[in-house]
């Protein structure tokens, strides 16, 4: 038997230890479960699952993080399911529950991140591996405070950075993405918001950002969407990003530094 907490200060008491049956509703944390070599356990995964790209193709799906197939599960018998407060919804995590113990991520820095991956390890038996990834990260990140812009008090990288169009959604200040933009050394313009604000292009124009960051997910934007905005903010960079980077707050964050800094190299061109 094992017992701990979740990131929501649940107890979750694991009656086979380490579990062996494992069903993922979070895609940053299945590509976790696969660095952390549990190929053999991990038996369920959403559709947006995508990485690793095998897993993606091989192991059985359960629907959707907002539709998860409730029967599916059921006939894969886990032992632990993992969940996240704000991915997955409240009522089906309940409905779970009943099928097998259920893990809750909640993460909205990258130190709950960090945290994360170190509960995981925990809970799966790969304490291990699980420290070898988060020293990766922290080591990343400690270098790229000596290449980032310091922006505080520079309104040239005054940023803001949209998930959505029809309507606009941005990101307020107490989400995982605002803290990756404070790590990049942007300053979230909306950073007064909480979580996900619906906003109209006025009120994009009237924060006169300097930076626009049109990410590859939730919404996939591409150049027509540069073109369509660019006209209303001729002294803004506007730019495609790997929406990954800036919200996948598993081992993917190992890659995240690197990419920041490309990023940033781009912009000062």
């Amino acid at each position: 038997m094992f017992e701990c907490k979740d990131q929501s200060s649940r107890n979750v008491v694991l009656s086979r230890f380490p579990p062996k049956r494992i069903i993922s509703l979070v895609p940053s944390q299945t590509e976790l479960l696969y660095d952390l070599a549990l190929n053999e356990e991990v038996v369920g995964i959403t559709k947006f699952c995508v990485h690793p790209a095998h897993w993606f193709k091989t192991k059985e799906r359960v629907g959707g993080t907002k539709n998860v197939n409730i029967e599916k599960v059921k006939q894969l018998k886990p032992d632990l399911i993992l969940a996240n407060k704000e991915e997955n919804v409240k009522e089906q995590i309940e409905e779970l529950e009943k099928v097998a113990p259920v893990w809750i991520s909640d993460v909205a820095t990258s130190e709950d991140a960090l945290q994360m991956i170190k509960c995981i390890g925990e809970i799966t038996n790969r304490s291990k591996e699980a420290e070898t990834i988060i020293t990766r990260i922290a080591m990343n990140f400690t270098k790229l405070p000596r290449r980032v812009l310091r922006t505080s008090s520079n309104v040239q990288h005054r940023t803001a950075y949209l998930i959505w169009q029809n309507p606009y959604i941005t990101v307020g200040g107490d989400t995982f993405i605002s803290d990756m933009l404070n790590k990049c050394g942007f300053q979230n313009v909306f950073e007064n918001e909480k979580r996900y604000p619906e906003i109209s292009l006025e009120q994009l124009i009237s924060k006169n950002p300097r930076l626009i960051l049109l990410p590859s997910e939730p919404y996939p934007f591409k150049q027509k969407h540069i073109e369509a905005l660019q006209p209303f903010f001729c002294n803004t960079k506007i730019i495609l990003a790997d929406g990954e980077m800036f919200s996948w707050y598993g081992s993917r964050m190992i890659y995240a530094a690197d990419y920041f800094a490309d990023l940033i190299q781009i912009i000062e061109q």
